[in-house]
């Protein structure tokens, strides 16, 4: 069994109309992450879901300060 968490991309229309075009949750399932969703916004309705890929996880190269100082100087 995969324990990962996932992100979904959710669309949703609040209890009083509002639509909302992205809210982002993590879940370890659709219906975990939708479970999350109504405990913010409660009687909302889903108007869709998307999973999100992960994104490029690679480590950022670490900047000296001496670097720093040279892009905050330009």
């Amino acid at each position: 069994m995969n324990d990962a968490m996932q992100k979904f991309d959710f669309s949703i229309r609040t209890r009083d109309g509002q639509r909302i075009v992205s809210v982002v949750i993590s879940g370890r399932d659709q219906e975990d992450a939708e479970r999350k969703l109504r405990q913010m916004y409660h009687y909302c309705e889903v108007e869709s879901c998307e999973i999100r890929k992960q994104e490029d996880t690679r480590p950022q190269q670490a900047m000296s300060v001496e670097d720093i100082i040279t892009l905050i100087s330009k």
